[in-house]
């Protein structure tokens, strides 16, 4: 039987046998001053990707943090559909609608009936509390469309568009 490049080099590996009558023993060897220097692996700057930077200079404002969510394609007929075509209508881009992204994410998950029992607050946008989105229709409780209506008007009138709301969310960690 032909012998292997591990089974060569067994023989240079060191053992040792520890009984217990032994044990002290073998807590008190030396080592010989030798040390183990593992360099630190740097920690990498980030640099913003170019979607990042396109969706920045797409939006009329950036986050405060200076990062902006990337821009990713809504899913045809789903709630961030409807919200891409609203954000469009209003003359805003693709970095803003990134922005309502990330910031629904943050708050409802696009759950039309995610509720915060500490708040009260409801919906997508996370109204509080959840009964002023009837001004944008009565539906407001189940229907996606009327409440990320009511949350853009909402965004429009505090913060100006999704990227300030955005950025005051990161840097309060509510909008």
């Amino acid at each position: 039987m032909p012998t292997t490049l591990y089974a060569s080099t067994l023989a240079d590996a060191q053992t040792m046998l520890v009984s217990e009558a032994s044990s002290d023993e073998a807590e008190s060897l030396d080592r010989g001053n030798y040390e183990v220097y593992v360099t630190p692996t740097p920690t990498p700057t980030p640099t913003p990707t170019e979607t990042a930077e396109a969706a920045s200079s797409s939006s009329s404002s950036s986050p405060s943090t200076g990062w902006a969510p990337p821009f990713v394609s809504p899913d045809p007929g789903s709630a961030q559909a409807a919200a891409y075509d609203m954000v469009m209508s209003r003359g805003w881009g693709d970095g803003e609608f990134s922005c309502l992204v990330a910031l629904w994410n943050k708050e409802s998950g696009w759950r039309v009936n995610a509720y915060n029992a500490g708040s009260g607050a409801y919906g997508i946008p996370q109204a509080l509390p959840g009964g002023k989105m009837a001004s944008a229709g009565g539906d407001w409780e189940t229907n996606a469309a009327t409440q990320i209506s009511w949350g853009l008007g909402y965004i429009s009138g505090r913060y100006g568009t999704p990227c300030g709301a955005w950025g005051h969310s990161q840097s309060t960690g509510w909008y």
